[in-house]
């Protein structure tokens, strides 16, 4: 499917959606430490966490997969293969997390990446691996993906009872949660000192809490210093979340055509940092509530205008963005500088589709304004981009004319996502 019609709901909304991405890669990766079989229940099967299982595959681990549920046999902190190649496509999570995996490890490895990962940034990870004593051959550019990563437990390796390393997370809070899932693989207790000005943590919140129920627990001393004293994941069943990231868009549905919408198993008790948009569509005059099936948004006459910082739930910043012309004010996004260096320049995405819908808008350094109007038809240019793809099929529910071009970019989270809403729509 080269581009994609969007069509008119045909009435209220009620849908499931898959496991969250976040859980699902991070499951992988602690279970993949513990020791012994780990069941996850809930996964997403989407091409980022299919990257990361056959990455973890290629290292020598023992994995099934039946439907939505994994069985994975951890080795107790031990990579099985001490030298592989691994691919991790595009999946910014998999290159991280597992990239801090193998820096940890007594092997030695080359990690190969798609293109367009290639240009993410990587370089304060791996300097603070450097720090921790792993080395890396780069490849292709310094500090970026492909590289070779020998594990600091190669050459001289020296034993300690306690590490320190700084960080910057301004460009990814991937980074801190890459090396608080894998400091069990030190032999001592890790502390790390965050460098950097972003306070935006929510996904290091699922990266803790994900640790705590696995049996290993994170320490904060202050805001900026995290502590890992050691200890080792238990293996265990674990029933992962479904995804908040996708069941907003349904949210956003709901919020500009007046019907609602209501996602099975998500609940505002979610500790996915996208829950914060349903407060987000609450200020701008949608009723959110509770019912025994999921969180149901159900939308006004009218969204109100508002101004935002979304820090803490940027990948909702698209979904904002794609049904701001709706509103009666203009709608002033802050906060999201980060989000130029994720699959697209997402800020410069988001002005291109305006740009094609005749919207009226300006974009800064972290941040956009949009005023409402009337979208023209036009081609949306997804830059393939997941995210730009589900978020801006939303602006088409209400404006005639509105096709999404490569929709199947968003096989990396939600293959299913188009599909839905061919269910939904006419």
């Amino acid at each position: 499917m080269s581009e994609y019609v969007v069509g008119r709901l045909i009435g209220d909304i009620k849908v499931k959606v898959p496991g969250s991405k976040s859980i699902t890669n991070r499951a992988l990766l602690i279970a993949a430490l513990g020791n012994g079989l780990s069941v996850l229940r809930g996964t997403l099967s989407s091409d980022d966490s299919v990257h990361f299982i056959n990455s973890l595959v290629s290292l020598g681990y023992n994995i099934e997969v039946a439907g939505d549920v994994i069985n994975i046999v951890g080795m107790g902190g031990e990579i099985p293969k001490k030298k592989a190649t691994i691919d991790v496509g595009s999946a910014g999570t998999a290159a991280r997390f597992l990239t801090a995996m193998l820096a940890m490890s007594d092997g030695e490895y080359v990690v190969n990446a798609s293109p367009q990962m290639q240009k993410r940034p990587m370089a304060e990870l791996l300097v603070a691996l450097e720090q921790l004593g792993a080395e890396f051959s780069f490849l292709n550019e310094p500090y970026s993906l492909p590289f070779v990563v020998k594990g600091r437990k190669c050459g001289k390796y020296i034993s300690k009872s306690e590490y320190e390393i700084s960080l910057n997370i301004d460009k990814s809070s991937q980074y801190l949660s890459a090396l608080l899932m894998t400091a069990p693989m030190l032999d001592g207790k890790l502390t790390i000192t965050l460098t950097g000005t972003r306070k935006a943590r929510s996904y290091v919140g699922i990266t803790t809490n994900m640790m705590k129920d696995f049996g290993v627990l994170v320490t904060m001393l202050s805001e900026d210093v995290y502590v890992v004293d050691g200890g080792n994941y238990i293996a265990k069943e674990y029933m992962c979340e479904p995804d908040v990231s996708a069941a907003c868009y349904y949210y956003g549905a709901a919020a500009i055509t007046g019907k609602t919408a209501i996602v099975e198993n998500v609940y505002r008790t979610s500790m996915q940092g996208d829950i914060r948009f349903l407060d987000i569509l609450e200020q701008m005059g949608c009723k959110v509530y509770d019912t025994s099936q999921g969180v149901a948004v159900e939308g006004p006459d009218k969204l109100k205008g508002i101004s935002v910082n979304m820090s803490d739930c940027s990948d909702q910043t698209m979904t904002l963005a794609a049904i701001a012309p709706f509103a009666s004010e203009d709608v002033i996004i802050e906060g999201v500088e980060h989000i130029r260096r994720q699959e697209s320049d997402r800020l410069s995405a988001i002005s291109d589709a305006l740009d094609r819908m005749n919207i009226v808008h300006e974009q800064n350094d972290d941040g956009i304004r949009i005023t409402p109007g009337e979208p023209s038809p036009c081609h949306i240019n997804t830059f393939e981009d997941h995210r730009m793809a589900m978020a801006f099929a939303l602006t088409g529910l209400m404006s005639d004319g509105i096709i999404i071009d490569n929709p199947e970019c968003c096989k990396k989270t939600f293959p299913e996502y188009f599909n839905i809403l061919d269910s939904i729509t006419t």
